[in-house]
């Protein structure tokens, strides 16, 4: 059984390249955190359900309180992390602007983090951006 996708939300600078993550109170993954017993699945997993991102993404600038474009999905990127209550799709989603939406992220009470500064994470999580971060310079 498969479970509603999740995102992980990035920002690359176009003039520097620059790969920044937004990072929630609950960690990387918006809007829901996994949950402990979270494995992340091999790159290779391939399951019957794709999932279209656009609901996700529409409702991602919702949550953040951003106009329909504010972000974009990013393509070819899936990950699949497997829970006891069933497999959790990721997408990729970028935030479309030059800048990040500091003002966004702060209302929510979340923050811009580097690769470097993902110490604090869990462990799925610090593989999810590592995947993410090797698919955008990919």
């Amino acid at each position: 059984m498969s479970l509603l996708p999740r995102l992980i939300l990035i920002h690359k600078q176009s003039t520097s390249g620059r790969v920044r993550f937004l990072c929630l109170s609950s960690g990387i993954v918006a809007f829901s955190p996994l949950p402990p017993l979270a494995a992340l699945r091999d790159e290779d997993y391939s399951p019957k359900i794709q999932f279209h991102p656009t609901a996700v993404v529409r409702e991602a600038e919702a949550q953040l309180g951003l106009p329909e474009g504010a972000i974009e999905p990013v393509a070819d990127f899936s990950a699949w992390v497997d829970t006891p209550e069933g497999d959790i799709p990721l997408l990729l989603a970028a935030f479309t602007g030059i800048d990040p939406p500091f003002a966004a992220a702060e209302r929510t009470s979340s923050r811009f983090i580097s690769m470097t500064e993902s110490r604090q994470l869990s462990e799925v999580e610090r593989h999810l951006l590592r995947r993410a971060y090797e698919h955008v310079l990919g």
